[in-house]
C-alpha cells in the first residue's frame, strides 16, 4: 500500500503532477485512487472527465478519482460535533449563519479531507492513493496534526478529547448545550480516525510527501521550507518536481532569453540546494497541460521507466536533535570533500557560502522557530554532513 501525497505553493502544478502520477500508476495495474483535498476543485477540469464528486469516479482501467468537499464531509460524518459547537456559539448569543461558520473551525475543512484517505486506506481497495494537497504551508501542520491529537488521546482517560474535554472544562462557567452520548461516541470516532491516519502518515514505507515548486525564487523557498518542516515532523520527502522550466533559446529577443537562462539558472540550484533528493524536471509546454493524453506524456517526462510508486528516497535531509544545552543540526551537502565554506545565520535562515572553481555556491537554509532564542556556536563537515550547532 502507497500513500503519495503532493503539495506546494500555488500554481506549481500539484493537480497535473498528481493526474499524471495516478495514471501512470492505473496503466501499471496498480488499483489506484486519485483525491483532491484542495478548494480549487480541478480535478475534472485537469482530466477533463466532467464534474468529479466526493464519490469515487471511475476514470480508466485502475483508476478511480474523488474531489473531497471538506463541508460535506462534516455534514456526513461529524455534523454531531458541527452543530454541538454551532449550538454553543447561539447559546452565547451569536447570530445563527456567524455561528455556523464559527463551528467550522480553522483547519477543519482540510483534516476532515484528510480523513477520506484513512478510510481509503482501511477499505484495502486500493494499491496506491495520491493526494493532491493544498498549498504546503498549510499542509504540513493539517499532516502533523492527526499524530499530534492520537498522542494526546492516547493519554487521556475516557472520552476526554478535544471536544467533551473543552465542553466539560466550560460548562459550569458558561450556559450552553449539553454534551449527548451521540457526541462523545462521534468524538470517539473521529479520535480513533485520526490515530490511524497518523499510522499512515508517519510509516515511511507507506507515505511519501513529493514538493512542487516553478522555476523562481518563491515557490523555490516554499519548497525548503516545506522541506525543513516534513523532516522535523518525520515525513517522508522522497522528490522535488521543478514544473514550468523555459528552454534556453538564442534568440534576439532579450526577454525570452533572460527568462530561459534565469530558469535553467533555477533548476541548477535546486539540484544543489535540495541534494540529494532526486529532482524532476519538467518543461513549459507549449499548450495547456489537461486532458489524459497530455497527463499520461507529461508522467512519460516525470518518471519514464520507473514505477511512479516506487519509493525515490527514504533519508532525511535535515535532522534535529535537542537537548538541554540547544540543538544540533545536521544535513547532507554536495560539498563535503571542501573545507573552504562559510556559515551565517540571519533571523530565522541560515546562509552557506561554499568556495567552488567558479566561485561561491550560496544555499539559504530556513530554520525551524526553536532556534529563535538560540546562538550559532559552530559549524563542522562530519561524515559526509554538514554539522551545526546552537546553543541557548
Amino acid at each position: 500500500m502507497r500513500l503519495i501525497i503532493y503539495t506546494g505553493k500555488g500554481g506549481t502544478g500539484k493537480t497535473v503532477s498528481a493526474c499524471s502520477t495516478a495514471l501512470k500508476s492505473a496503466g501499471l495495474k496498480s488499483r489506484t485512487l486519485l483525491v483532491s483535498a484542495d478548494p480549487a476543485h480541478t480535478l475534472g477540469d485537469a482530466l477533463m472527465e466532467g464534474e468529479i464528486g466526493g464519490t469515487p469516479t471511475r476514470i480508466s482501467a485502475n483508476l478511480y478519482a474523488a474531489q473531497v468537499d471538506p463541508v460535506a464531509e462534516m455534514d456526513s460524518h461529524f455534523k454531531t460535533i458541527f452543530s454541538y459547537f454551532a449550538s454553543y456559539f447561539q447559546a452565547r448569543g451569536v447570530d445563527d449563519t456567524i455561528s455556523y461558520e464559527l463551528a467550522m473551525l480553522p483547519g477543519m475543512t482540510q483534516l476532515l479531507s484528510l480523513l477520506r484517505i484513512e478510510e481509503a486506506v482501511s477499505s484495502g481497495d486500493y494499491d496506491v492513493i495520491i493526494l493532491d494537497m493544498p498549498a504546503s504551508g498549510e499542509a504540513l501542520r493539517f499532516l502533523y496534526f492527526p499524530k499530534l491529537v492520537g498522542s494526546l488521546s492516547m493519554r487521556l482517560s475516557g472520552l476526554a478529547g478535544f471536544v467533551s474535554g473543552f465542553g466539560r472544562l466550560l460548562q459550569p462557567y458558561f450556559s450552553g448545550p449539553a454534551l449527548s452520548s451521540e457526541l462523545m461516541k462521534t468524538e470517539a470516532d473521529l479520535l480513533s480516525k485520526l490515530e490511524g491516519l497518523a499510522k499512515i502518515i508517519f510509516d515511511q514505507n507507506v507515505t511519501s510527501l513529493r514538493l512542487l515548486a516553478n522555476a523562481d525564487s518563491f515557490s523555490m523557498e516554499n519548497a525548503k521550507r516545506t522541506l525543513m518542516s516534513a523532516n522535523l515532523y518525520g515525513i517522508n520527502v522522497d522528490m522535488i518536481i521543478i514544473n514550468k522550466i523555459m528552454p534556453q533559446i538564442r534568440s534576439e529577443d532579450g526577454f525570452l532569453a533572460n527568462w530561459g537562462n534565469l530558469h535553467q539558472a533555477r533548476v541548477t540550484e535546486a539540484r544543489s540546494t535540495f541534494y540529494p533528493l532526486p529532482v524532476k524536471e519538467v518543461p513549459l509546454y507549449n499548450d495547456e497541460l489537461k486532458g489524459i493524453e497530455m497527463l499520461k506524456q507529461n508522467a512519460e517526462i516525470l518518471f519514464g521507466d520507473q514505477n511512479p510508486s516506487q519509493i525515490f528516497y527514504r533519508e532525511r535531509v535535515f535532522e534535529f536533535n535537542s537537548n538541554t544545552t540547544g540543538l544540533t543540526l545536521k544535513l547532507k551537502v554536495p560539498f563535503t570533500q571542501n573545507a573552504d565554506f562559510l556559515v551565517e545565520r540571519i533571523s530565522d535562515r541560515l546562509t552557506i557560502k561554499v568556495a567552488t572553481n567558479i566561485g561561491y555556491v550560496v544555499n539559504v537554509i530556513p530554520l525551524p522557530a526553536i532556534t529563535l532564542g538560540m546562538k550559532l556556536k559552530a559549524a563542522r563537515l562530519s561524515n559526509k554532513e554538514l554539522v551545526i550547532l546552537f546553543e541557548y
